[in-house]
């Protein structure tokens, strides 16, 4: 679009400079017929032959990897159309209208150069044309990868909305069900619990930015629903700033995954295990590590995110580009990450 009213608004101006040429000369009066008629004479060709360039020979051609026949043909295309007008101006078929005679003979499109110079002109409005063209296609290409890397980011949100998945779901409903006829106050604060984390998940998560008290509070209310699904022996310990500045913001559902697969992957169902996860923010930066332990009936198994892992580390590139930090380290006993990104407040 943006190229089509370039290439119109600069033959628009070419055709009204011998107007406002003659305004600047304060002619009492505006001679068209020998002066801006002339003068639109001699610019014309050249519209037809960028036109003709600009509409047929670039995408027909060049732009199907044909360069050889493109240049073939637009050098054959100029060549005869100045030639044709040459001959017309010889055999003063095109003429000034007074003398009968050719308005310029020999010089075709009736400019003051000789024809095969008229040639070299339109060779280098062709690779003018050519130029813009392909800045425009650059300028079309970056945007089309901006828009599917925002999609690829808005497809990979949705997909972490639901990693909190269906069994996770099922499983704390059972347990909340069973906690009803056993510990009515701690089902109702289950689904209290429940309640608030879906919400978020629903509703809040969809901004670009959300207060990082709100996601402290998330995490909370998921490590409460999963205290109720482990009975066993756990040591779980959240520590965040007690004060938190209203404005602070982070991504949403940054670290969702690390907790998932924290509880996953480090819990003993025959001994102590414990998951550790601190917040912290300073120097300009929210600093978040979770750790946990690796059961002995695990160790082989290989703790890793997943696609869960990989959509937030291309999350973490989009939003931060090498502004951000992710180390992920595994001993024979523990599994630790660490994410450093940098803080951001709302206006």
């Amino acid at each position: 679009m943006g190229e089509n009213v370039l290439y119109t608004l600069v033959f628009v101006v070419v055709y009204l400079i011998p107007i406002f040429n003659s305004f600047m000369m304060a002619e009492e009066h505006i001679d068209f017929y020998n002066k801006v008629f002339l003068a639109w004479s001699i610019i014309t060709p050249y519209l037809a032959l960028f036109l003709f360039n600009n509409y047929i020979l670039i995408p027909l051609l060049l732009n199907k990897g044909r360069a050889f026949w493109y240049v073939v043909a637009a050098f054959g295309s100029t060549t005869a159309a100045f030639t044709i007008i040459e001959l017309l101006e010889s055999y003063h078929i095109i003429s000034d209208g007074q003398t009968g005679v050719g308005i310029l003979p020999h010089q075709a499109t009736l400019a003051d150069l000789a024809w095969y110079w008229n040639i070299v002109l339109c060779i280098f409005m062709f690779a003018a044309n050519i130029g813009i063209k392909k800045f425009y296609e650059s300028m079309q290409k970056d945007e089309d990868n901006a828009r599917l890397a925002r999609e690829i980011i808005e497809a990979n949100m949705y997909y972490l909305k639901y990693q909190i998945n269906p069994h996770f779901l099922m499983n704390t409903l059972n347990n909340i069900h069973a906690l009803i006829d056993i510990d009515a106050e701690s089902a109702k604060q289950g689904l209290i619990e429940l309640s608030g984390m879906m919400r978020h998940v629903v509703y809040e998560s969809t901004a670009d930015q959300i207060p990082l008290a709100k996601d402290i509070q998330f995490i909370k209310n998921y490590i409460e629903l999963m205290k109720i699904r482990y009975a066993q022996d756990i040591e779980i310990i959240f520590n965040y700033p007690t004060i938190i500045p209203p404005k602070l913001t982070i991504p949403p559902l940054v670290y969702i995954v690390f907790i998932e697969n924290a509880f996953k992957h480090g819990i003993s169902r025959s001994g102590h295990s414990y998951i550790h996860i601190d917040i912290s923010f300073e120097q300009g930066y929210i600093t978040a590590s979770f750790e946990n332990s690796i059961p002995h009936n695990k160790k082989t198994t290989a703790q890793t995110g997943g696609v869960g892992l990989e959509n937030v580390t291309q999350r973490l590139e989009h939003l931060f580009q090498n502004r951000y930090r992710l180390n992920i380290s595994k001993t024979s006993d523990k599994y630790s990450v660490i994410v450093k990104i940098p803080v951001a407040y709302e206006s």
